[in-house]
Formats: C-alpha cells, sequence, structure tokens
C-alpha cells in the first residue's frame, strides 16, 4: 500500500510562488511515475503535471507550462511541484498520486492511470 502526504499549499497573491511537496511511503518510489493534478470548485480534477521513474521525463498542462517545475528525488521518496507567476485561475485543491503500472518513460496525464493518491493541499491565489 503507498502512501502519498501533500503540503506546501496555502494563500498566495498573484505573481508569487509555492512549493508542494508529496512525501511517498509503503512502495518502491523509484520505479515509477507520478503526477500532479488540481480540481477546483465545481470542476473535474485535472492533469498538471507528471514525471517518469527516475526524472527524465515530464510533461505539462499547456496552462502551466514555463510557470511550474516538477521534480522528484528519490533518494527521499518525494515528488516536488514549483510553482511560479500563480494566477487567481491556479487556485485548486492539488493533489499528488503515483502511477505504479506505469511503462518505463511514460507518463500519463489521465486520471484512472493512477492507483494511489494522497489528501490534497490547498493553494489559493489571491488577485
Amino acid at each position: 500500500q503507498v502512501q502519498l502526504v501533500e503540503s506546501g499549499g496555502g494563500l498566495v497573491q498573484a505573481g508569487g510562488s509555492l512549493r508542494l511537496s508529496c512525501a511517498t511511503s509503503g512502495g518502491t518510489f523509484s520505479r515509477y511515475s507520478m503526477g500532479w493534478f488540481r480540481q477546483a470548485p465545481g470542476k473535474e480534477r485535472e492533469f498538471v503535471a507528471g514525471i517518469a521513474w527516475n526524472g527524465g521525463r515530464t510533461d505539462y498542462q499547456d496552462s502551466v507550462k514555463g510557470r511550474f517545475t516538477i521534480s522528484r528525488e528519490n533518494d527521499k521518496n518525494t515528488v516536488f511541484l514549483q510553482m511560479n507567476s500563480l494566477k487567481p485561475e491556479d487556485t485548486a485543491i492539488y493533489y499528488c498520486a503515483a502511477d505504479i503500472n506505469s511503462p518505463l518513460w511514460l507518463v500519463r496525464a489521465t486520471t484512472t492511470s493512477y492507483e494511489y493518491w494522497g489528501q490534497g493541499t490547498q493553494v489559493t491565489v489571491s488577485s
């Protein structure tokens, strides 16, 4: 059983930055892809960013490209999401997720591909 715990959310003004962390346990972190998703009130959960098992491949939603950076430290079983130039439309609950069956080098963007999820952390961007 893989467990994921997010942290780092909060309230920030537009243009500001936040760094989200997701600590994992209970699995072989270095062997699977990780993703960040978000869900705003009244909207579907959506893919934000993903990273392959060794960090060699990443993928981003178009709206966050150039502003967000996903990274991982396998020796610490942790994945990060650095968010810069935040906008009010980035306001949402952010979830990290583990895709334990991902083929090597593949980053998947659908919620159904991810077997384990954290509890989420709130990010609020004020205008």
